[in-house]
């Protein structure tokens, strides 16, 4: 059986690209992403009418990146019933020196809620690109998430993603919900690069 967001069509495609100081890029990753269940249940909110009444609050503005997530050992933790990344950066591990805007907020996991750290996506990094596709442009800057170092983790590695919808609920303070998610091989992160992820949706 198909879930809700099959039904409705929506997919996705996921680009990675390190973007070295001299301006020279290297893809080094291109393949779908994995629509989760938040994206129904966030999409239910609004067309029920259950959740915000302001449609800002559908709004796909944030983003997670972390170091847990392991697609050849684990393939059961990129589906459609993922609710949070298996190892979310911290609000730390995001560094102090970058360009991100990092704001701690009471995330949507599992009908509970978990505080979590997400980046902001900016409004000019938020492109339609067709009457039914929008790409978002996220940007881990050369000060970003460097020297993360956790036990069973390979230093500095990233090597999952996800998207988040801002505040389907309507609480009054944002309860962000992971929408898109996506693991990859690891990527040893340092100051030499940044990391471009270029994501469109279809909807």
């Amino acid at each position: 059986m198909k879930n809700f967001t099959e039904e409705l069509g929506i997919n996705g495609h996921l680009t990675i690209i390190k973007q070295y100081t001299d301006g020279q890029e290297e893809v080094v990753f291109d393949d779908h992403n994995i629509i989760v269940s938040g994206m129904g249940v966030g999409l239910t909110y609004m067309f029920t009418g259950s959740g915000s009444t302001n449609v800002l609050d559908y709004q796909i503005d944030r983003f997670q990146v972390g170091v847990s997530g392991k697609p050849d050992q684990t393939p059961t933790l990129e589906s459609s019933s993922t609710y949070q990344l298996s190892g979310p950066c911290t609000e730390a591990e995001y560094g102090t020196g970058s360009n991100l805007f990092i704001a701690v907020k009471d995330q949507i996991t599992n009908n509970t809620y978990t505080s979590l750290a997400a980046a902001q996506i900016p409004a000019n990094k938020r492109t339609r690109i067709g009457d039914s596709s929008v790409r978002y442009t996220l940007v881990v800057d050369e000060e970003a998430c460097n020297n993360i170092s956790r036990p069973g983790t390979t230093e500095s590695s990233i090597n999952e993603v996800g998207l988040l919808m801002k505040n389907p609920t309507g609480n009054a303070a944002d309860r962000p919900l992971l929408v898109a998610y996506r693991t990859f091989s690891n990527i040893i992160k340092t100051s030499d690069f940044s990391l471009i992820f270029r994501w469109t949706l279809n909807f």
